[in-house]
């Protein structure tokens, strides 16, 4: 016999029906729709900044909408999208590349030389530099894993060796092709009429965030689906992965083409918002710093890389300028000669930072382990 059921009571006093219960879609859709408005929120406020001329005194020289205001910030972009990147190997997969920036130079460089040597437009010149640089990260990349076999370090090795040689070809500038320690300019003949020129500085920043929000909305999409939890269980266990019946071979090197192809692009904005290819991108040091970036905004979260590249390349421009600025030079010399050196400040920022934040600036935000256990002052 069943029982009789039981009516559901009205909220009160208002003598209305209940709610239907929600479908299974519409309840999957909605926090799908919930984790896309705080990145959507934050493209529209960066897109607009160009036109606000507020005034920063501290922070900027000149309102937020004046070109070198901009071009300060779309700089920001471009480190953050690359340390985002990266972190789709260190955090996401657990690869420790000291060879990035041979990619990230390779985007710069091969889309300057495909641009002055092979007579091609922007758009050719980058989507050529795309094709190298994909074709380079499956060969260095397949053999780079190889050394995975002698431990973590002996990929690191291996990619550092490879990133090594290509800074001394670079230096050595062969052919007059790299110009050696002075880098070459970016030409203005292939470049549309839009991105030349300082009254252009604001599509200069327009094309450096979207740059960072397709790093994100690929590395996002990625990590989301199961291709990024294969890459996770890589990183905790891969013979568990093994065991399963994934290669992890081949799921290492498609987080590596993947995370390679980005540097690649990176290094085309690069080219375009510091109008030139410089040798420092090209250095086993440029790859170092992006691993402190990642480290300093939370190595395999959401938002810690892109945090950390813009945070890191903000102070690491403005401690430069502070360091030549006359109040520093009418201080003290105990505190003229710390402060003369922007590396010094900002290697003791990032440990004070280290100390306070284990887990980067995004793990901040997380909640106190007494408010997490529920005790506290109310409890």
């Amino acid at each position: 016999m069943t029982a009789p059921s039981t009516p559901t009571a009205s909220p009160a006093g208002t003598g209305a029906d209940p709610a239907p219960p929600r479908s299974p879609a519409a309840s999957a859709a909605r926090p799908r729709w919930r984790g896309l408005a705080a990145p959507a929120a934050v493209l529209a406020v960066l897109a607009l900044l160009p036109y606000s001329a507020l005034e920063v005194p501290v922070l900027l020289d000149g309102p937020v909408n004046s070109p070198g205001s901009l071009q300060l910030l779309a700089l920001c972009l471009v480190f953050g999208g690359l340390a985002l990147g990266y972190d789709l190997m260190f955090g996401r997969t657990g690869l420790l590349s000291f060879g990035h920036a041979l990619y990230v130079a390779g985007g710069a460089y091969g889309t300057r030389l495909a641009m002055s040597e092979l007579g091609l437009d922007l758009l050719p010149a980058v989507l050529l530099a795309l094709a190298g640089g994909a074709a380079a990260a499956v060969l260095l990349g397949a053999v780079s894993l190889r050394g995975l076999a002698l431990g973590g370090i002996g990929f690191a090795m291996v990619t550092l060796a490879f990133a090594q040689a290509g800074s001394i070809w670079v230096q050595r500038n062969p052919g007059g092709l790299t110009g050696g320690e002075e880098g070459l300019p970016l030409p203005t003949d292939g470049v549309p009429a839009a991105l030349v020129g300082v009254q252009n500085t604001a599509h200069v920043y327009w094309l450096a965030l979207a740059y960072l929000a397709l790093v994100a909305a690929v590395v996002w999409t990625a990590v989301s689906r199961p291709v990024g939890r294969i890459w996770q269980a890589v990183r905790d266990n891969e013979q568990r992965v093994a065991v399963l019946g994934h290669d992890p071979f081949r799921h290492k090197l498609g987080v590596f083409v993947l995370a390679s192809v980005l540097g690649v692009l990176g290094g085309a904005v690069h080219l375009l918002v510091t109008a030139g290819a410089t040798p420092h991108s090209s250095t086993p040091q440029f790859t170092l710093t992006l691993l402190v970036m990642v480290v300093l905004g939370g190595s395999g979260t959401r938002w810690g890389p892109v945090l950390g590249g813009v945070l890191f390349t903000f102070l690491d421009q403005r401690l430069a300028v502070l360091a030549s600025s006359e109040q520093v030079h009418g201080l003290p010399e105990f505190l003229r000669a710390p402060l003369s050196e922007p590396m010094v400040v900002l290697g003791t920022l990032f440990v004070v930072a280290v100390y306070a934040a284990p887990g980067g600036v995004a793990s901040v935000r997380r909640p106190l382990p007494w408010r997490r256990t529920g005790k506290g002052a109310g409890g």
